[in-house]
């Protein structure tokens, strides 16, 4: 097999794991000639991000995908071990209405095995954490999160579990990020430790209990700008079989291998179900299913989503405000200029962080309120993506770049156009895209190009999103709640809202308007004349032959185009995505060998040309 993905789409289908079938011949074959009695499967999630219900646009398989993956392994005789590596329980509103409770109840009825809480799962605050922990039937694991109060360990370190007479040693880790990557008030009574020495204790505790395979399940990612991370893990702690890993959105479709240690991570938003195998002599090898390769789903977690999201329904009745004006958010005016609603957002953005400045994109607010009640439902109308909200340090410089994009389209709508609280500027729509912006102020002064100012925008645009790619490379300062949350507590503390644009962007002058250019009005054509053309024509043609090939070429280079890489993208979407086939992702990347190094690493606002197919 060249491929552990190609045997991991055999198994949804029931078929030997050992046969190189590939997964488009697959559906074909039965059944009941499947035998993995001696198996062990680890399936694994991470990040979802309160994506429970399945999207097809989004390519989320949802949780009723994860049940019937390990019902399906199960029935072919597999044993399974089933693990989460954090931000689990926040995120969408299936999993914000009810604090999580809603995730528990849906990973109880699946069967989890154990879990690692991340940075967002402490959204709630760490009290509410410890309470749906009592409400899991599976262990919350984390070796490296204490009581500062009496130094005691906040969760569980580890626990053991057996599977076809092997004993496998599982123990949680969480990132010390997390101390700042959720709104520091949230976590002010724990202490996260570092977890390479926590690592190293939890490794010699498990071997001493008898463990022959050492699991770590770590929310700690493999991005190189964080201190630590699951690669420096593998580096200095000897012994760990398989890191489970999550918080970076990594998809390592194979694993990746550092030492003797295999790492896994499924990318985002249950786009991916992780599957390791460790076979009958007790080798391991891991991939990925998504979508395309695996469709089953489980009525019995279908029912109780249906359940949920009923219940759901009345929560989201509550009142939270009122207004006396409509809040604008029509799709044409929050992608084209200041409206009430893009001011309100970005104002309680910057309240709820304390931030000097906020921006966040049109595009990212869907719907009007009408003048009345606010209800949690108009919240989640306006917000529907689950977007929570980021701080950074940036430059004065990297905020005018930041509003030049966000103009570049002006006056057609456009999704990156900015919605701002505590900046003001100017827009001359007459001057080339990237030079439009004037007069820009930060709270009333002029803007300083090189001072830093702490910036609150949204998860999206924090590492690239919309074009947005001046803003990623800083440093995270810190990671607070949901847009929506922070927007309806902002509501609740006004109470009512009358709130007018303010002028904070202005229109200094308006694109040039194009004169209609007049046709030109063709010769009369004498009887003369056609003989004198048919030559000309013919003369013509022979040019045309001789420069065919050159010309050919000229056009392949001309059409040429920009793919600009989007969070949650990798090589084999965008290749699905543009033309139709998974396999196209090759050429792709001969196309980049150029800036990219590795084809499972792309970055979030590389530019990826595209030639003609």
């Amino acid at each position: 097999m060249k491929r552990i993905w190609k045997f991991l789409s055999l198994i949804l289908v029931f078929v030997l794991v050992l046969t190189p079938v590939a997964p488009a011949s697959a559906a074909a074959i039965s059944t009941k000639d499947t035998d993995l009695t001696g198996y062990t499967v680890i399936l694994h999630t991470n990040d979802t991000h309160g994506r429970a219900i399945p999207d097809s646009s989004g390519g989320n398989m949802g949780y009723t995908a994860v049940s019937a993956l390990k019902k399906s392994a199960e029935a072919a005789g597999a044993q399974v071990i089933l693990l989460d590596a954090g931000d689990t329980l926040h995120g969408l509103p299936f999993a914000t209405v009810s604090k999580g409770e809603s995730i528990v109840e849906l990973m109880n009825l699946i069967g989890y095995d154990a879990m690692a809480p991340g940075n967002h799962d402490f959204n709630y605050g760490s009290a509410r954490l410890s309470e749906l922990s009592k409400l899991m039937k599976f262990p919350l694991l984390s070796s490296n999160v204490l009581v500062k109060e009496n130094g005691q360990n906040f969760l569980k370190n580890h626990i053991i579990i057996t599977k076809n007479g092997v004993d496998y040693g599982i123990f949680g880790l969480s990132t010390p990020e997390t101390a700042y990557k959720t709104n520091p008030k949230n976590v002010e009574t724990l202490e996260f430790k570092n977890p390479i020495e926590a690592a190293k204790l939890e490794v010699a505790n498990l071997k001493a209990s008898g463990a022959d395979v050492i699991i770590a399940l770590a929310h700690i990612g493999t991005d190189g700008s964080s201190e630590f991370t699951t690669e420096r893990l593998a580096k200095e702690v000897d012994g760990i079989d398989l890191i489970v890993d999550g918080h970076s959105h990594s998809l390592h479709e194979e694993g990746l291998k550092v030492k003797d240690t295999l790492i896994v991570s499924t990318g985002e938003h249950l786009k991916n179900i992780g599957v390791a195998v460790f076979n009958k002599e007790g080798k391991l090898s891991a991939g990925t299913v998504n979508a395309s390769t695996f469709t089953e789903t489980d009525p019995s977690v279908d029912q109780v989503i249906e359940k949920l999201s009923k219940e759901n329904e009345s929560v989201l009745s509550e009142v939270i405000g009122k207004t006396k004006v409509v809040l604008d958010g029509v799709r044409e005016n929050a992608r084209t200029k200041e409206t009430n609603l893009g001011d309100l957002t970005a104002d309680a953005m910057r309240h709820g962080t304390k931030a000097d400045v906020a921006i966040t994109n049109g595009g990212g607010i869907r719907a009007s309120i009408d003048i009345g009640d606010i209800t949690k439902l108009d919240m989640v109308t306006v917000f529907p993506f689950g977007n929570y909200v980021v701080t950074k340090y940036v430059t004065g410089e990297a905020l005018v770049q930041a509003l030049e994009l966000g103009v570049s389209g002006y006056p057609a709508p456009s999704g990156p156009f900015p919605q701002v609280s505590g900046i003001s500027f100017g827009i001359d729509a007459s001057k080339p895209a990237g030079s439009r912006v004037k007069d820009v102020k930060v709270n009333g002064s002029p803007v300083d190009l090189k001072a830093k100012y702490l910036l609150a925008t949204n998860d999206f645009m924090a590492v690239g999103g919309d074009g947005y790619t001046m803003f990623k490379d800083f440093a995270t300062e810190n990671e607070f709640g949901a847009l929506e949350e922070i927007l309806m507590a902002y509501i609740k503390e006004l109470g009512v809202v009358n709130i007018q644009t303010d002028g904070r962007i202005k229109v200094v002058a308006e694109a040039p308007v194009k004169e209609p250019v007049e046709e030109t009005k063709k010769p009369e054509v004498t009887k003369e004349e056609p003989a004198k053309e048919v030559k000309e024509e013919k003369k013509e043609k022979k040019e045309e032959v001789k420069g065919t090939e050159k010309e050919k070429e000229k056009e392949k280079t001309d059409k040429v185009k920009i793919y600009v890489v989007k969070k949650g993208d990798y090589l084999k979407k965008i290749a699905q995505t543009l033309f139709g086939k998974e396999s196209e992702w090759k050429k792709i990347y001969e196309w980049n060998k150029d800036i990219i190094k590795n084809p499972d690493q792309i970055q979030i606002g590389q530019k990826l040309k595209i030639l003609p197919n």
